[in-house]
């Protein structure tokens, strides 16, 4: 059993859906082509998804499973030049993400609408990195 299969086996306690909302976030972060998703756990702190790209920056985006209060809750970050944020739900992060401004989303249930929002957001930072979803075709510049 993988680090990550033993890690969601154990996550026993969810009820307010937070685990529904981390496993719709992976299943979203493995649709991603070009991109590697990697478990990195620090226990007890956080343990943390990343979306890798192939190319350039460390990660598209990372989803870290953290607690307060013994409550867990999630936190979707993403370089501030990879997104917008329209509705203004995330924070930013000055030097947040590896050393470098990002936004960051708290998730503390499966609420549809909130996560919808993240989602969107991980897709738009995938188009950033030039990354297409699952069944769609990437486009190739030839030309360099």
């Amino acid at each position: 059993m993988t680090e990550l299969a033993a890690f969601i086996e154990s996550w026993t306690d969810d009820q307010n859906g937070v685990k529904k909302a981390f496993l719709r976030l992976k299943t979203v972060l493995e649709g991603l082509q070009g991109a590697t998703v990697n478990f990195v756990p620090r226990p007890p702190t956080s343990y943390s998804l990343r979306a890798e790209p192939h190319r350039g920056r460390p990660v598209i985006t990372m989803v870290d499973v953290a607690s307060l209060d013994g409550e867990r809750f999630l936190s979707v970050c993403f370089y501030a030049d990879t997104i917008k944020d329209p509705e203004e739900r995330g924070d930013l992060i000055p030097g947040g993400l590896l050393s470098q401004d990002g936004y960051c989303f708290d998730l503390d249930s499966d609420d549809e609408d909130a996560v919808s929002y993240v989602e969107a957001r991980i897709l738009e930072a995938a188009v950033a990195f030039s990354l297409p979803e699952e069944g769609e075709d990437s486009e190739v510049d030839n030309d360099d």
